[in-house]
């Protein structure tokens, strides 16, 4: 059984399965996402408080499409299935789904038909919902009514209350449907009655004291960056075994200007943990002469990461666990079963086999960034570290086009915290989840004190998300950028040449590479 009240998510494919997890959780509800082929049997005994059916890409009616045993839907427990999932339900229990002769896509307009229904309490009898489907639900299955319409959907929305099955055509998750959480918010504590348990302080002394009875009396070595998520990650274990903790901190040469010696201080003065720098960027450089490719990059980066720390663990002896703060948009984008590898992360699918530990522990592997930060907040980590801007474990490594030098290392670093410095100074910081200079393989021509120059160009990438796996450009004001390029020009040796992306996510990564 389940520590927490729990919603299952049941994938079928669906590109906002993720999105649905992170919504549920906003409303103080832990979920968990398995797969359809879960067998019906495993779910019952978890004692889930609700179920979540995803969207997915196939039809109900073709026979190699994914389907859920129909006994899913007689364990009593609430059912929504959304898209896909509602055309599942239907289809399963005795209705019929047909091919639509006018696709739906995007906003559009729906109709709450039954006022008194739970599932749209406090939810305007108009509002703009998103739909992406091409089926529809042209016949209810025998029990169920219709509760909200669109103009070319006349099921937009069906129930049989009670049987506690609900179903709707739209995507109450996406941000662009009006009253998407509300739906969702009154399927969680109207429907399935939660109570709503699942709050970062009880997330930390759950967490606690599972780390504490994992580890008992030994060791436990951190890969410590000084970003956000291996930072938290630290301070949690510290908190649960305290000097049985020992940071490693691995300075690659990769890092932000001035980064390492601030990790140092916080770290060692402010938290008084065992910390362990190591100087290793010469070899990290050295290791990366010539290469290019940055799948490569990321495999050399990780590489070395592990053997500094095998390193360095033996000259403490007996060490039995590495720490580390993958966090869950690090996982989904590795590839997790049927999923598509988009990026490896070095802290996930990036690292060899033989680390030579008894095992690792990922405190924050099922969070996305923002509930990190309410566990950093919560844990009293000061607001400039929990806040501090998103960095990858490969550093500036794969912020740098083509092959990585020290002189380039060195002009990243400079026109970065420019582009931060500013970002500052204008209040932004908080409203933009993550920003960053790009050094470019580019080089152009330019006209610096009337004469020639031939130099590199530095991009600006910088998006505004809630979750980190969809994202979107951040519209900086023109002054803000007009500062920022200034900048970097006249501040920075050989740079002639400052772009913005305006490249949301999908279809880019926010990293570069």
């Amino acid at each position: 059984m389940l520590k927490n009240e729990a919603v299952l998510v049941l994938d079928f494919g669906g590109q906002y399965c993720q999105l649905i997890a992170r919504r549920v959780r906003e409303c103080n509800v832990y979920c968990e996402i398995k797969s359809y082929k879960t067998p019906v049997s495993e779910l019952a005994e978890k004692g889930y408080k609700g179920i979540i059916l995803t969207g997915g890409p196939n039809s109900v009616y073709d026979p190699a499409s994914p389907h859920c045993d129909v006994s899913l839907f007689e364990l009593g427990v609430p059912v929504l299935g959304i898209c896909y999932g509602a055309q599942l339900m239907a289809y399963l229990l005795g209705g019929k789904v047909s091919a639509s002769q006018v696709r739906e896509y995007g906003k559009t307009p729906v109709t709450v038909e039954k006022s008194d229904s739970l599932l749209f309490q406090d939810v305007q009898e108009e509002s703009i919902c998103w739909m992406s489907h091409t089926d529809y639900i042209s016949a209810p299955p025998e029990g169920f009514c219709v509760t909200a319409a669109s103009k070319n959907c006349p099921a937009a929305a069906l129930e049989c209350a009670q049987r506690k099955l609900y179903a709707v055509q739209f995507h109450p998750e996406v941000q662009h449907t009006e009253y998407g959480q509300q739906v969702l918010r009154n399927f969680l504590y109207q429907i399935c009655q939660c109570k709503g348990d699942w709050i970062m302080s009880s997330f930390i002394e759950q967490t606690v004291a599972e780390i504490r009875a994992k580890v008992g009396s030994k060791r436990v070595v951190c890969g410590l960056s000084g970003g956000v998520d291996s930072s938290v990650a630290a301070v949690l274990v510290h908190k649960a075994i305290g000097k049985n903790l020992t940071c490693i901190f691995v300075d690659h040469g990769m890092l932000r200007k001035n980064e390492g010696d601030q990790v140092e201080h916080v770290f060692r003065k402010q938290f008084d943990m065992n910390l362990i720098r190591v100087n290793a960027g010469p070899q990290f450089l050295a290791n990366l002469k010539g290469v290019t490719d940055p799948e490569q990059k990321r495999k050399i980066i990780g590489e070395g990461f592990i053997r500094t720390f095998e390193a360095e663990s033996k000259k403490l002896g007996t060490v039995e666990f590495l720490c580390q703060g993958t966090i869950y948009p690090d996982v989904v984008e590795s590839g997790t079963g049927d999923a598509a590898v988009i990026k490896s992360h070095h802290n996930v699918g990036g690292l060899p086999k033989d680390v030579g530990f008894e095992g690792i522990i990922e405190p924050l592997r099922d969070l996305f960034k923002d509930e990190v930060r309410k566990v950093g907040t919560e844990l009293g980590i000061p607001e400039d570290l929990v806040w501090r801007q998103p960095f990858p474990g490969p550093g500036l490594g794969i912020r740098i086009l083509g092959e990585v030098t020290p002189e380039k290392v060195a002009t990243l670093q400079d026109a970065d915290a420019i582009f931060r410095e500013e970002i500052a100074k204008a209040g932004l910081r908080k409203q933009i989840s993550q920003y960053f200079a790009v050094l470019t393989n580019m080089r152009s021509v330019g006209v610096m004190g009337d004469g020639r120059t031939y130099d590199y160009t530095v991009a600006l990438r910088s998006v505004t998300t809630s979750d980190f796996m969809t994202a979107d450009w951040a519209r900086i004001p023109y002054d803000v950028l007009e500062r920022v390029s200034d900048r970097i020009i006249n501040e920075v040796k050989g740079i002639n040449r400052v772009v913005y992306d305006i490249t949301s996510k999908p279809p880019a990564t926010i990293e570069w590479e």
